[in-house]
């Protein structure tokens, strides 16, 4: 489980990563001063590392950026992804000793200090890089201040008594309390709404909603413990799960809802964890990555198109499913299924369209904040399927009309 320990003071003092298999590496304190323990992963963006650190998928892993420099444009209260920063400590080579950006506010220092999260600075991020991808993702603590002064063993020892991420269900601690609702008029829209989506927060990011409502869809978000009875009470016209932490075999709750919503024909968009829980839901299994997707350029390839897209990614876990060509789904009320994404680095599964029933998902971020726009066509084709399941219905609704006629 993620301890943070931490004091309030800004002057570095040594610190020291210390991970599961006993690797150490020396620097110096970097933000707020203490202990942080989690599941050590990297991230590859080049920009962007406000919208990481406040990605609520981040939670309860200590964040190795890879970029050499952090901070050099310090953060603002616009670019943040949620409500707070969710990593459990934070990982940088060169912090920079003060921002220079038109819109800073602060300096990142200042926000970890006023977060509380610990971090550590001036180790060598591309030898922790290099040792995670050859040896997984593991455990590991960021020690500082008067918590450096232990022995390595008592360190080591500290690290090994963490919880891992396998069998961690975290939606609900990231997830809001209170449903709340992102108009399309707030976000460039003239009108009257086009569709109106019911979508679990189980660590959606900020610009999701955002992305729905600049195409003029009004989104509920509501909270991970949300019932069929909750969605049904905003009268939905499609119904969304977002990206999240933790490992998708514990959201069992999610997925009996899932396949609640999936029986009455409801419109489904998944994206990241919403992509596992679709999975789930159809029957598959899934299973935890060596080193996970992290970073804004996974290429991946949509099958149906023929078209690569680049990608935003921050996922451990990913789907089990049949690679090549469609296949009944293992819970077979749900007809066949196909993968319609794919990873080019390493064939991972990133995305599952249903042929049978309304519902499809990919494992990436298509709201991309920070990183490409490649895929931000999926919102478009989440309206285009919620507008043919309306047609299809409307039809249908039609012709028993005038079957009730004709008797």
């Amino acid at each position: 489980m993620t301890d943070s320990k931490a004091a309030t003071t800004p002057t570095p003092s040594a610190a020291v990563l210390v991970l599961e298999d006993g690797r150490m590496f020396r620097g110096r304190s970097y933000g707020a001063q203490g202990t942080a323990l989690g599941e050590a992963v990297f991230a590859t963006g080049m920009t962007g590392y406000q919208e990481t650190i406040t990605d609520p998928s981040y939670a309860r892993q200590l964040v190795v950026q890879t970029a050499p420099h952090i901070g050099n444009t310090g953060v603002n209260s616009e670019d943040a992804e949620s409500r707070r920063i969710w990593v459990a400590g934070y990982i940088v080579r060169d912090a920079a000793r003060r921002p220079s950006n038109w819109r800073s506010e602060r300096s990142l220092d200042e926000e970890l200090v006023e977060q509380g999260i610990v971090g550590i600075q001036g180790v060598d991020t591309r030898a922790i890089t290099r040792h995670l991808r050859e040896h997984k993702t593991m455990r590991a603590g960021i020690f500082s201040g008067e918590a450096a002064h232990a022995t390595d063993k008592e360190l080591l020892d500290a690290v090994l008594a963490s919880a891992p991420m396998e069998g961690a269900a975290l939606a609900e601690e990231v997830s809001i309390d209170e449903a709340y609702v992102v108009e399309p008029k707030d976000h460039g829209w003239e009108g009257e709404p086009r569709f109106s989506i019911a979508a679990v927060d189980l660590g959606i990011k900020a610009m999701t909603p955002v992305r729905f409502a600049e195409r003029g869809v009004r989104v509920h978000v509501l909270p991970a413990t949300s019932t069929l009875e909750d969605v049904n009470a905003v009268k939905p016209d499609g119904f969304f799960m977002s990206n999240g932490p933790g490992d998708p075999a514990t959201a069992d709750n999610q997925v009996s809802l899932l396949r609640s919503v999936l029986d009455e024909k409801l419109p489904y968009f998944g994206i990241c964890f919403g992509n596992q829980i679709l999975g789930r839901a159809l029957g598959f299994g899934t299973y935890k990555l060596r080193y996970g997707h992290r970073g804004i350029n996974q290429p991946v390839m949509d099958r149906r198109t023929g078209k690569v897209e680049i990608t935003s990614q921050n996922h451990g876990f990913a789907v089990d499913a049949p690679l090549n060509g469609a296949a009944v789904a293992p819970e077979e009320r749900y007809g066949r299924v196909e993968v319609s994404h794919i990873s080019l680095n390493d064939d991972v599964v990133e995305g599952l369209a249903c042929l049978d029933i309304p519902a499809f998902s990919v494992q990436y971020h298509p709201e991309a904040a920070a990183g490409p726009h490649d895929a931000a066509y999926l919102f478009d084709r989440f309206i285009d399927l919620m507008a043919d399941t309306k047609s299809k219905a409307t039809g249908a609704n039609s012709n028993d009309s005038k079957t009730e006629d004709k008797k």
